[in-house]
């Protein structure tokens, strides 16, 4: 179980009186409509804004403040390499943020837990996220005093995006991408403990990111290294990966990441992130979903 997590050891390390940075969340967002007498520099801003970069240090480098002066930038994601301690990772995104211009940029982490966790000690390091299926009848309470403590130390430091909870249904145990990054090895549990997680997230001023749409958990291979295959019918998907992502949408999810996997029974040619049938058909059209559609790296 998870017991007690000692948010103020990392929390309490950034000074808030020298914080002063953005809650993006309390910002209206309009969206841009394009016709052909738009301008070089507009339509370069607008497509910089679809953008979340990655760079090395503890600092912003001159290349990235470059780079947004020729286009604006969607955000930013800090990796272990950006992270030495609670006060300087507060001052990155202190930093990071003198790089907007009209919108705030979203400062953004994987940070779910286990493996995949880029801030380390003094930040709080928690078990792998099955645990959370795991824990049975209390996985869904235990879940929400996680997404409580992990938003206090995101929101000291000024993060205001994380990429997750992981959606994918852990079907096939053998998984080498997955594993015990998900929430449990049945839909339903992934689902409500997923929503759980969101909700107390976004209830915390924390934007989550559900992620791989449209499922991840049954494949056998490594995204990052070759392309996985889903060879299941619609049916099938329809009962199992889907039901977390729906009920997702339906706890208002800020953000849903895309998968590099190739899914014949939705897309023969595309994988999901580069297919229209997937992303638009599919997710907005089908499921309803208006908000950030995210790519995976």
């Amino acid at each position: 179980q998870v017991k007690g997590p000692d948010v103020e050891r990392a929390a309490g390390e950034v000074d808030p009186r020298r914080r002063r940075s953005m809650d993006v969340h309390r910002r209206n967002h309009t969206l841009v409509r394009y016709d052909r007498g738009v301008s070089l520099r507009d339509l370069r801003r607008h497509v910089g804004q679809l953008a979340i970069v990655g760079f090395n240090g503890h600092e912003v480098p001159p290349e990235i403040r470059s780079l947004t002066r020729e286009f604006d930038l969607g955000g930013v994601i800090f990796f272990a390499r950006n992270v030495a301690a609670p006060e300087q990772v507060a001052d990155l995104s202190r930093e990071s943020q003198t790089l907007a211009r009209e919108t705030p940029l979203w400062v953004s982490v994987d940070q779910e837990g286990g493996r995949v966790a880029r801030l380390k000690r003094p930040f709080t390091e928690w078990p792998p996220m099955i645990t959370l299926g795991r824990a049975g009848a209390d996985g869904e309470q235990l879940a929400g005093r996680f997404a409580r403590a992990l938003a206090a130390e995101l929101h000291a430091v000024g993060i205001s995006l994380d990429y997750t909870p992981v959606l994918d249904v852990l079907t096939n145990p053998k998984n080498p991408v997955i594993g015990d990054r998900a929430l449990a090895d049945r839909a339903e549990d992934v689902a409500r403990i997923g929503s759980m997680i969101i909700r107390t997230l976004q209830g915390a001023g924390i934007a989550a990111c559900g992620k791989h749409f449209p499922g991840h958990g049954d494949t056998a291979t490594d995204s990052h290294f070759e392309l996985p295959l889903l060879d299941h019918p619609p049916d099938r998907l329809e009962a199992v990966e889907l039901v977390p992502f729906k009920a997702a949408i339906e706890a208002h999810v800020a953000a849903i990441m895309t998968a590099h996997i190739l899914i014949p029974a939705l897309d023969e040619t595309r994988p999901a992130t580069l297919s229209p049938a997937i992303v638009d058909g599919l997710l907005r059209r089908t499921l309803g979903y208006g908000g950030l559609v995210l790519s995976d790296d």
